[in-house]
């Protein structure tokens, strides 16, 4: 997905922003890097990318960060659902205009209410009251499985004050459960007609929540995305299907996205959404695999909108630890993405072994990044 938050100490926290536990700060701070008691910002210069808020030179997570309704293992999810929501944010909160924060309005027992089934016992509930069936075919499914807040924030009189709010929310397209405890897993399947009539009902009663927050008001922006989660079984993340933009009141309009991830190589005889880009990963794969026979494996989660390839998130697993093998590989491997892969597509790249990560390069807007850990 495309990297929009970025700063030079930030390449280290690729792994980490989605772990810990934020406290909700005030965002009307004072700025400047004087005080202990100051937020500043990263910063860049490049273009299409946001800076982040930080907090006595710390970078804030979220509170409600990594909270879900059920288990859900598939691990390209987590990130597709983060990235995929700041790219939303783009057109509605300017990157040249506003500055990036993990969201801090709605607290982990709010979130966790809200996942939870509605009952008499928990009124906050989105999901709907079990119908006491273990049938998957009628059963009353866990439609709700995650939310995400991204705050944007200007500068107003020399303090930070949140502008703008995105709220992603992720729906099942399949709910596992157990009959009972510690038994088998069941899974109940949910159509993408039900995904969307849910995913509506769910996103306007949570700006409807919103706009009763003091912090938030009537005129604050909140721009809502609606998530697919990918099943368990597959090797690809989730995508966004619908998101609406709130400016003020209620939120009553959605558009529909054309959003597909797909693994290269394609695997089960799957069809290549462009075979083109298929024999490109497959030409960059030999290329590297030619360099350094003993890798264990290449692989590439392609995302495409609108059937345009638009990021490559592509993960290199090794078998060597040597540091100059690995700075040596991490430049062939730039040099042969620059080579071999669709240029204009942005690039996530990690070089890992199968106990730590190696390396790390990213291309934005056709600008590379890389970083290469010396265990330091």
């Amino acid at each position: 997905m495309k990297k929009i938050l970025k700063a030079a100490s930030l390449l280290l926290m690729v792994s980490l922003i989605l772990t810990g536990c934020g406290n909700l700060q005030d965002s009307s701070l004072s700025g400047g890097s004087g005080s202990n008691n100051s937020v500043q910002t990263s910063s860049t210069s490049d273009t299409g990318i946001y800076d982040v808020l930080m907090s006595k030179g710390k970078y804030k997570t979220s509170p409600i960060s990594g909270l879900s309704a059920t288990t859900n293992t598939n691990q390209f999810n987590g990130r597709s659902f983060e990235s995929g929501l700041t790219n939303l944010s783009q057109d509605q909160f300017s990157t040249s205009s506003y500055v990036f924060q993990e969201g801090q309005l709605l607290s982990a027992n709010t979130v966790n209410n809200w996942l939870g089934r509605k009952s008499s016992k928990n009124p906050d509930g989105l999901n709907p009251k079990a119908n006491n069936s273990n049938d998957p075919d009628k059963r009353t499914p866990i439609y709700l499985q995650q939310v995400m807040e991204q705050d944007y924030l200007q500068k107003e009189n020399g303090k930070y004050k949140v502008q703008g709010i995105s709220i992603g929310i992720a729906m099942n397209s399949t709910d596992y459960y157990q009959k009972e405890q510690y038994g088998a897993t069941y899974s109940t399947k949910i159509s993408a007609d039900k995904q969307k009539e849910q995913g509506e009902r769910i996103a306007k009663e949570v700006v409807k929540r919103l706009r009763k927050m003091k912090s938030v008001g009537n005129d604050t922006p909140i721009l809502v995305g609606l998530y697919s989660v990918a099943p368990q079984d597959t090797l690809v993340g989730g995508t966004y299907f619908q998101y609406g933009v709130s400016k003020s009141g209620s939120l009553d309009k959605f558009s529909n996205l054309n959003y597909k991830n797909q693994m290269l190589p394609v695997v089960n005889d799957e069809k290549p959404i462009n075979s083109n880009d298929a024999d490109n990963f497959s030409n960059f794969k030999s290329n590297i695999q030619s360099y350094f026979p003993n890798l264990s494996g290449v692989t590439a989660q392609a995302h495409y909108e609108n059937n345009s390839l638009k990021s490559m998130d592509i993960t290199i697993n090794t078998q060597f630890d040597g540091l100059s093998q690995i700075s040596s590989f991490t430049q062939f491997v730039q040099d042969s993405s620059s080579k071999y892969l669709p240029s204009g597509v942005d690039l996530d790249i990690s070089i890992q072994t199968v106990d730590a990560q190696q390396s790390f390069i990213s291309r934005v807007n056709n600008k590379y990044t890389s970083h290469v850990y010396n265990g330091h």
